[in-house]
């Protein structure tokens, strides 16, 4: 994956057009990335660098509490009845987690956004993914970084395609510890009609804007060649009085082929819990940060692919 090039060139070739060298050689340096080494002289040259060195803000104990036990199985939503988000209202679960009868994972997180837009959201998704530092200063303790093949890079810098729509497509391959050590997570991130919401009433008040897809991931540290689930993975966010509010959800084991549902897990096995529920506490922590980070550095750089 990319092309070759020699360390001058690489020099004069600025981050955000930038590529890895190979995917193969990209993997092994996440070795190294999944220590959270300090930043590289280059990268405390970039104005948005201060943001790593920033205190982080906790949690409110009280909604990070929500995560230490799971939730009733019976009220989760399956992501064959992803289309409720859509239906005014909350659901039966808005925050908390689940290993579901047939052995799959569920996640729910819910938190509201006063000084938040879908404009800032839009943009976030496609700015971060285009070098290492950008993804790091989201949420320092845990995020490690993240690579974008070159046509993915071309597609999210391309001027053409709305903001809301440069994601659709792409993947994201990041680094990062979701409370279960350092995993290689790859995410391909769709459009809502691919995700398979329901058009007709995919606009306002249902809706805002939405960031989502499926994935999978592996340890840093993975040496077999054990298969690994795959997890659907929804952000969901709407315009409240109080702000934007945002409806995470992911259903782990679960895929979607040509627009349908399909649990992937083998009989007899199921996500184990310490994965559901470190994932559950890592999306709390990591948009805690969220809340207060992205109004201050879209202010800076927002509607800018470039810096």
């Amino acid at each position: 994956m990319g092309t070759t090039i020699n360390n001058s060139q690489k020099n004069n070739v600025k981050p955000e057009h930038r590529t890895q060298l190979t995917y193969k050689e990209w993997y092994e340096s996440t070795k190294k990335k999944a220590l959270l080494p300090d930043l590289t002289p280059e990268e405390q040259a970039r104005p948005f660098a201060k943001y790593f060195y920033e205190d982080i803000p906790q949690p409110d104990p009280d909604h990070l509490a929500m995560m230490d036990k799971p939730c009733d199985p019976d009220k989760a939503l399956y992501p064959e009845n992803r289309n409720d988000l859509l239906n005014p209202g909350d659901l039966d679960v808005e925050i908390g987690w689940c290993q579901l009868p047939n052995g799959a994972g569920f996640i729910a997180n819910k938190t509201i956004y006063p000084d938040i837009t879908a404009e800032m959201i839009d943009w976030w998704f496609a700015w971060h993914p285009l070098e290492d530092l950008r993804y790091r200063i989201w949420y320092p303790p845990q995020h490690a970084g993240i690579m974008l093949s070159p046509e993915s890079r071309k597609r999210i810098l391309d001027q053409s395609i709305p903001m809301s729509e440069r994601n659709w497509g792409v993947t994201h391959h990041v680094t990062e510890d979701c409370d279960n050590g350092m995993d290689n997570v790859t995410i391909h991130f769709m459009s809502p009609r691919e995700f398979g919401f329901d058009m007709e009433r995919f606009k306002q008040p249902n809706v805002a804007t939405f960031a989502g897809g499926q994935g999978w991931s592996v340890p840093v540290d993975k040496t077999d060649m054990s298969i690994t689930a795959p997890a659907m993975m929804c952000h969901f966010f709407r315009d409240t009085p109080e702000g934007l509010e945002h409806r995470t959800r992911f259903w782990l084991g679960y895929r979607l082929t040509s627009g349908k549902v399909e649990l992937s897990l083998p009989p007899g096995v199921s996500v184990p819990e310490q994965a559901i529920q470190g994932l559950a506490t890592h999306n709390v922590k990591e948009f805690t940060r969220f809340k207060s980070f992205l109004p201050r550095i879209y202010k800076e750089f927002g509607g800018k692919m470039e810096v």
